[in-house]
């Protein structure tokens, strides 16, 4: 649906009252609703402007890792480098929680967090290893530390994790990456 300058006002609040309620209730807690009053709209112009729940957390979960080209890295930076761009990321943008909450409990949000990290991981790590064939399994473990980290800092801000400075958090992740993105089996 193209969407008119007037509309787009509307639009974004809905978007973004969408991200808070999934990210703090998860897909299935978060109703239509609520995610319309907290945008001061109608729900029917949820529905309007995004078509179903579904497509409006498909809109919210939308999720850009904005990945660094770690074939510019030196190789032993790897691992460290790709803990701070994703701690920053994180930090950034609500997406990645939206789709762990919601992915725990709803298929279609657990196929869209592989479809991310498939489609934007796994092109990095084939580039960095030159290894096609090894990259998938590689990137999936990549994909534990990374998910884990968030999912126990912005889900489910376990104290410890959550109290961790930045620093330390990467010193933690930056070696189990190196490990996974170029070390031995």
């Amino acid at each position: 649906m193209a969407f008119t300058d007037r509309s787009r006002p509307a639009r974004d609040a809905i978007l973004a009252a969408a991200r808070r309620r999934f990210a703090d209730e998860g897909y299935d807690r978060a109703t239509v609703r609520a995610i319309a009053g907290d945008a001061g709209v109608d729900p029917s112009m949820v529905i309007r402007y995004f078509g179903s729940k579904r497509e409006l957390f498909t809109a919210a979960a939308e999720f850009d890792l904005r990945l660094p080209d770690l074939t510019r890295v030196p190789r032993a930076d790897v691992g460290r480098t790709l803990a701070e761009h994703l701690l920053l990321r994180w930090g950034s943008d609500d997406a990645l929680a939206i789709m762990l909450r919601g992915a725990v409990t709803d298929d279609a949000a657990a196929e869209r967090t592989r479809e991310i990290f498939a489609g934007q991981l796994l092109p990095v790590v084939a580039a960095l290893t030159g290894d096609p064939a090894g990259a998938p399994e590689r990137a999936g473990l990549v994909a534990t530390q990374a998910l884990g980290a968030v999912l126990c800092r912005y889900v489910l801000r376990l104290p410890p994790v959550v109290a961790l400075p930045d620093a330390e958090l990467v010193g933690w992740l930056g070696p189990t990456l190196q490990r996974y993105l170029v070390g031995e089996r």
